[in-house]
């Protein structure tokens, strides 16, 4: 017969038990950019011990000096991407004229009694939402300078976390060795082969999903490319690669890329008639991207996802789906490269489990 003793005793257990899941999940909420700069750095790791093995088998590089290696190819590609972006920003830049603001309201208001005028045209009563002085007490061009210091602000934390992810990365590759010995340390004995055949399986499909996702980035570039190039859009180049990078952010990214085609396409025509110059280029350039995505969205993605991941696409959208409402943008970057690894070590650790059998059949 239980006792109240032990009856009670059960439950003070039961709710120490939730008390410390709670301060442990709250603990992890708190830390939640740390462990996001851990799974990154993990990510590039992966990615970078084929290059980092390349250099110590066939270049005689020394292990240090590997790593710094491929540090600083990461480095180098991500002061690319930036400096891509300069042209772009001097060049809109000075067709706004950032520092101006009167500049930049006189440009809108014009932009919008063109569009105003076009409503008109077609027998559309727009005035009392495009109406100047409407358009004026909405908008306050003064907080453009506030604006730039949130972007700023937003740079400088997105620098920390940059330097933050490559100094992780840097000493996971560095100490790689140090790292799998502990991990072998804490590791039982009979687990040991299990964790090595994961590494192994991961670096495998990890490595197809980059270079496929590299594949479908250059693909959509090139047609970007060719989409901009017909309606003569200034900096085809830099929009076509900024556009095609977006397509990196899962279902998001390229409603951004419209919208920023867009916007630049309609920025790069100030000064030209509305109807005939500007909406028609706009509507043009968006019906070519719009082309793009079906393309990509039926030939490319479906080719990334179903092959090197070996994921169904619904079960990869609600992956997806639950990193971004978790952790955001960021989130649903990493969800596919982090679900595959966790797809790994479940498959190795719980074979026999007909759940995981059924997600993991074509691992």
């Amino acid at each position: 017969m239980i006792s109240s003793k032990i009856i009670a005793n059960g439950i003070l257990r039961a709710i120490a038990t939730l008390v410390l899941v709670l301060a442990l999940l709250y603990f992890l909420f708190q830390i939640q950019n740390v462990l996001i700069y851990l799974i990154v750095s993990l990510i590039l790791t992966l990615i970078g011990i084929p290059i980092l093995d390349f250099l110590k088998k066939r270049l005689k590089f020394r292990h240090t000096i590997a790593a710094i290696f491929v540090l600083t190819f990461y480095v180098l590609i991500i002061f690319g991407f930036i400096m891509l972006f300069i042209p772009l920003i001097i060049s809109q830049g000075q067709n706004l004229s950032l520092l101006n603001t009167a500049e930049i309201e006189r440009n809108s208001l014009e932009l919008i009694k063109q569009i105003n005028s076009f409503l008109e045209q077609h027998h559309i009563d727009s005035s009392a939402i495009f109406d100047g002085k409407n358009f004026k007490s909405i908008f306050n061009f003064n907080l453009i300078p506030n604006f730039l210091n949130t972007v700023i602000g937003t740079i400088s934390n997105f620098g920390m976390g940059l330097g933050s992810v490559l100094f992780i990365t840097f000493f996971f590759l560095k100490d790689k060795s140090i790292f799998l010995n502990g991990a072998k340390l804490l590791i039982p004995d009979s687990h040991e082969e299990k964790i090595l055949n994961s590494l192994n399986k991961i670096n495998l499909l990890l490595s197809r999903y980059f270079i496929g996702l590299l594949l479908q980035l250059l693909i959509v570039f090139i047609l970007y490319i060719i989409v901009l190039s017909i309606f003569g859009i200034p900096n085809i180049f830099v929009i076509a690669f900024l556009c095609a990078v977006l397509n990196i952010i899962p279902y998001i990214g390229p409603l951004i890329a419209s919208i920023l085609a867009a916007v630049l396409t309609m920025i790069s025509n100030l000064g030209s008639d509305f109807q005939s110059e500007i909406l028609p280029t706009t509507i043009y350039v968006l019906i070519g991207f719009w082309i793009v995505q079906v393309i990509d969205n039926n030939l490319s993605q479906p080719i990334i996802f179903s092959k090197s991941v070996s994921s169904h696409p619904l079960e990869i959208f609600l992956v997806i789906l639950i990193a971004g409402f978790s952790f955001g943008i960021l989130g649903m970057i990493i969800a596919v490269p982090l679900y595959t690894i966790i797809k790994v070590i479940v498959k190795e650790f719980f074979p026999d489990n007909k759940f995981i059998q059924l997600i993991t059949k074509n691992i």
